[in-house]
């Protein structure tokens, strides 16, 4: 399983999201830091779900890096986290 199928399962599992997007940006950071060669060190990740209504930005941040559990900065070097609630 590539890291970005993990991170769908994993962020799926805990927010059952009504959108989420996993774009790896890896190719884009080739050769700086934290390019570790796999072409799975950088992504963005873009989810909107019920769970984060009552979060602020920082919260729902924290909560998406908690179920990411050791894939941030351990096995991937940056994610940005785009995080919502869904549109009524």
């Amino acid at each position: 399983m590539s890291v970005a199928e993990e991170m769908h399962q994993r962020l799926t599992e805990a927010f059952a999201p009504t959108r989420l997007e996993i774009i790896n940006d890896s190719a884009r950071h080739h050769g700086h830091a934290g390019d570790d060669g796999s072409g799975e060190s950088h992504f963005t990740v873009v989810i909107e779900a019920a769970a984060f209504t009552d979060m602020n930005r920082l919260a729902r941040q924290r909560a998406v890096i908690a179920a990411l559990g050791d894939i941030v900065g351990q096995r991937v070097h940056a994610v940005a986290i785009r995080a919502g609630v869904p549109e009524a």
